[in-house]
């Protein structure tokens, strides 16, 4: 199975539509951090509020490394599963389009093994995408603008979370992003099955991603009880979560703490359920399938 599965990555890594993932992600990282470099502090002024005509605020401690990765993540986030779709809708789709999914199918792994390979060789590509946003946003901004203690705005309040408490909870965002990126992964790999070309899936999955992320959007009370929780869009974002702290009675956030750690783990229990789901209905599918490419 070592063997296939990179194959499986060779297959990946060869075409280039893998990476402009890889070159969008650079470019619109660069460019966030250079905006901010030029006028970080306008952003910040809106970020604050009317809170910047009664306190002096501390700019250039404000626009640091840490602060600036929190901006690029809730930016391009919510993008990425677009750029996953790429590569995750031509898993199969993009075999049956070449005529060698037949031949696939007749070497001697079963059908459920392949599916599981090509699956895993997918969510090693979402991960190398994350690793290579996390150099890029993390380590690209705290050489540019340092470090030090991270602002947090939140819907009633801001929050700050001194710099030596920050790290880790970077690398719980990234790995929880992961999960929800994998999920839109495994939709795609999914809709891939059905395919005879890897264009179907990718769109099919993006109009989904799309619709989804604006019902998760909507604020309408009758969407927040039925329709909402059950969306795995919903959860996608909850890696914020590990940013957000319980505080003392002074208000002060508490180190190593976070507030609401049980939502956190039952949106990626959601998640997890979905990615399962996904892949289980395309591997009952593919094994029921008569293939004729």
């Amino acid at each position: 199975m070592w063997q296939l599965l990179k194959i499986e990555l060779f297959k990946i890594f060869r075409k280039s539509r893998t990476y402009i993932s890889f070159g969008a992600i650079a470019v619109m990282v660069v460019i966030i951090q250079a905006a901010l470099k030029y006028d970080g502090k306008s952003y910040i002024e809106f970020l604050v509020g009317g809170l910047k005509d009664t306190l002096e605020i501390p700019y250039a401690h404000i626009l640091n490394g840490y602060f600036v990765c929190f901006i690029i993540l809730n930016l391009l986030l919510i993008h990425i599963p677009l750029l996953i779709a790429l590569v995750a809708g031509d898993s199969i789709a993009g075999e049956a389009n070449m005529g060698t999914l037949r031949l696939l199918a007749s070497k001697p792994i079963s059908r459920t093994e392949l599916m599981l390979v090509k699956f895993l060789a997918t969510v090693i590509y979402t991960a190398l995408l994350l690793i290579w946003l996390a150099f890029i946003a993390l380590a690209l901004s705290i050489l540019f603008f340092g470090t030090n203690d991270i602002l947090i705005a939140r819907n009633d309040s801001l929050e700050i979370i001194r710099q030596d408490d920050v790290m880790w909870r970077y690398l719980a965002a990234f790995a929880y992003a992961t999960v929800a990126l994998s999920t839109v992964a495994a939709l795609a790999f999914l809709l891939s099955v059905f395919a005879e070309n890897s264009i179907g899936p990718i769109v099919s999955t993006i109009s989904i991603v799309i619709v989804f992320t604006l019902l998760s959007e909507m604020q309408i009370p009758m969407y927040d009880r039925t329709i909402k929780p059950f969306l795995f869009t919903s959860h996608m974002l909850a890696w914020k979560g590990f940013f957000y702290t319980k505080v003392d009675a002074t208000g002060s956030a508490i180190p190593g703490t976070i507030e609401n750690l049980h939502a956190i783990m039952k949106s990626l229990g959601v998640l997890i359920i979905y990615i399962t789901g996904f892949v289980s209905s395309a591997i009952f599918i593919f094994n029921k399938k008569d293939i004729l490419s």
